[in-house]
């Protein structure tokens, strides 16, 4: 089963001196080990390379060739299974900001959630578990 990557983790598992790297490192390789692949959407990817060469958020921020290239290898990885926010996808997450009353600082999170779950995702690793809880269609895999 394919468990949906949010930007936070990929970024935990990127940042070696993240908080807690180490617990996001632990959890990716159990869930290879164990034979899941990872679910992965394009707009997680901007969203990485956005926040890992940041320097306001990054105590050592990446370069955006770096970031660049960081974000390729996981696109590349044979364990990810790539999703796109279809048709569907965006009628969902239309339906979502105005059934749950959802602002701009939600966006990104909710069409992530209705790309999951078009494509059958029904799991997300995520130490934000709230941004998701809402729809009532996740379970939450955090790693704290």
């Amino acid at each position: 089963m394919a468990h949906g990557i949010d930007t936070d983790f990929l970024v935990a598992i990127e940042v070696t001196d993240h908080p807690f790297h180490r617990q996001a490192d632990n959890l990716i390789q159990d869930l290879l080990d164990n034979g899941h692949n990872l679910a992965l959407a394009p707009q997680t990817l901007a969203e990485f390379i956005h926040i890992v060469s940041d320097s306001r958020r990054m105590p050592r921020p990446l370069t955006v060739t770096e970031a660049i290239t960081r974000a390729e290898f996981w696109w590349e990885a044979k364990e990810v299974e790539r999703v796109f926010p279809v048709g569907q996808s965006v009628t969902g997450f239309f339906g979502w900001l105005r059934q749950y009353g959802l602002g701009r600082k939600r966006l990104l999170d909710t069409l992530l959630a209705a790309t999951f779950l078009q494509h059958g995702v029904g799991k997300i690793v995520t130490n934000n578990g709230k941004d998701y809880q809402v729809f009532g269609e996740f379970e939450i895999i955090g790693y704290r």
